[in-house]
């Protein structure tokens, strides 16, 4: 399987509490390069360079067989190992160094049919689905487009926006029949769809506003990849950049 280097997803990795991928994942990201980051969040009196030296080979060891489960599989994957006090501002620092487009935070997925896509705004919806259209090759995967709007006055405003992401991802290739959509009103985005994403297997989330905001993971985001049980992919913008008062200690 030739893998497209257009988009590349980072998968952290918790290798040391013997937190795995799920085959359904493994399956689903073969078409897409993947970067796996095996990690260790320590706490504050533990530094980095003592947890390094401590279990930096377990860590190796155990990166090494879950890089031969996504080779199996067809996947041009490559890996890093990372100690750190803070795991999300870790991530986002290893996918900006790593040019990916995305984070995909890790729960069980003991099945891989339907995805939610959360749309927020028309901001990066192209991007959005151009990365998708790579990850949905050689897949069988749904989606359903997601989007929550205050009130009912805002309800057709939020059927054009996803219409306009729908036609982005037939652009890249995505037939019309695996897209479904829908419309909310609720006051509280966040726990909408928290609660839609219970019925489906992925949680997909984009960033949506300005190149101003540097980071994958902040409010909305964040709190999405913390309080859901389902894999969630946070995709971020193009114009994320590398910024050294951002680094943490990583290897």
């Amino acid at each position: 399987m030739s893998a497209q280097r257009d988009h590349r997803v980072l998968v952290p990795v918790d290798v040391l509490e013997g937190q795995s991928v799920p085959r359904t994942i493994v399956d689903a990201f073969a078409s897409i390069p993947v970067v796996l980051l095996g990690y260790r969040e320590l706490p504050d009196q533990t530094g980095p360079d003592q947890a390094r030296e401590q279990y930096g080979d377990r860590v190796q060891a155990e990166l090494a067989e879950l890089r031969t489960v996504f080779e199996d599989a067809g996947c041009d994957v490559t890996s890093r190992s990372a100690f750190t006090h803070d795991r999300l501002k870790t991530f986002e620092r290893v996918a900006v160094d790593e040019s990916c487009d995305a984070v995909l935070v890790l729960n069980p997925a003991p099945v891989l049919e339907t995805v939610l896509v959360a749309i927020r705004s028309d901001v990066n919806v192209e991007h959005i689905a151009g990365l998708l259209g790579t990850i949905l090759t050689d897949t069988a995967l749904e989606l359903m487009l997601f989007h929550v709007v205050s009130d009912e006055t805002a309800r057709d405003g939020g059927v054009e926006l996803l219409e306009a992401a729908r036609s982005e991802l037939v652009a890249v290739g995505v037939d019309t029949g695996r897209i479904d959509s829908r419309v909310v009103v609720d006051d509280s985005p966040t726990d909408a769809i928290l609660e839609a994403a219970t019925e489906h297997d992925l949680l997909v989330a984009g960033e949506s506003r300005p190149s101003i905001r540097r980071f994958v993971f902040r409010d909305r985001a964040e709190r999405l990849a913390r309080r859901t049980v389902d894999p969630v992919l946070v995709i971020r913008g193009e114009y994320l950049e590398s910024d050294e008062e951002d680094a943490v200690d990583d290897g």
